[in-house]
């Protein structure tokens, strides 16, 4: 199978790290930010601030049989360059109506249906996004949350195999769905799979 040449800050991957914290608000549905302001930034669709913290259920088929792993991710500090740094060694920010970890534009406003935008990782590699829907009410052990927005990126592996990873975005909360598979002579390999448990999320004031 060909390696993915993908990390997503802030989004569960096998890198990230396990940890037992609880966060208040679990299955809070939060309030949906105004059009307007959804409309032009990211931060609407994935809140970044120092504590935000997200805890995932990890369903994932690596896992195999038995309970879910429960693992979470914290901004823990706001470097120099402006960057929220997490526990799981990932870092964001926002720049020109995106959020972009060091490589790459995960979530680019406007939230257009069809959007799309890509991001060149490498030599070899260019991530290619599109904002798949709009409007989606999605349930998660979190909760029901209103208004989300599914992103799709895109990743040709080799010849044969694409990586792909589906992000669903909740408005004030961030992403409370991620999975990744493969595509390989257009068979789909599930790759990871999680859903939130939890979150507590702020907004940063800019």
């Amino acid at each position: 199978m060909p390696a993915v040449h993908r990390r997503p800050a802030l989004l569960l991957c096998a890198a990230l790290a396990a940890c037992s914290h609880a966060a208040p608000d679990a299955g809070v549905r939060p309030a949906s930010p105004s059009a307007a302001a959804a409309a032009q930034d990211p931060t609407a669709y994935f809140p970044l601030a120092v504590g935000n913290e997200w805890s995932w259920v990890d369903r994932s088929p690596r896992m195999g049989a038995g309970t879910p792993k429960q693992r979470t991710v914290r901004i823990v500090s706001r470097d120099a360059e402006g960057y929220f740094v997490d526990d799981a060694r990932g870092a964001l920010k926002v720049a020109h109506g995106c959020i972009q970890d060091r490589v790459r534009r995960i979530l680019c406003a406007p939230f257009d249906l069809d959007r799309s935008w890509s991001s060149i990782v490498s030599e070899t590699s260019t991530e290619r996004y599109q904002i798949a829907a709009v409007g989606l009410t999605v349930t998660v052990p979190a909760g029901t949350f209103d208004g989300c927005i599914l992103v799709r990126a895109r990743n040709r592996a080799a010849a044969d195999a694409e990586m792909i990873l589906e992000t669903t975005y909740a408005p004030g909360v961030g992403p409370v769905r991620i999975e990744t598979f493969a595509l390989v002579d257009g068979r789909r390999v599930p790759q990871v799979q999680a859903e939130l448990a939890s979150h507590r999320t702020e907004r940063a004031t800019r």
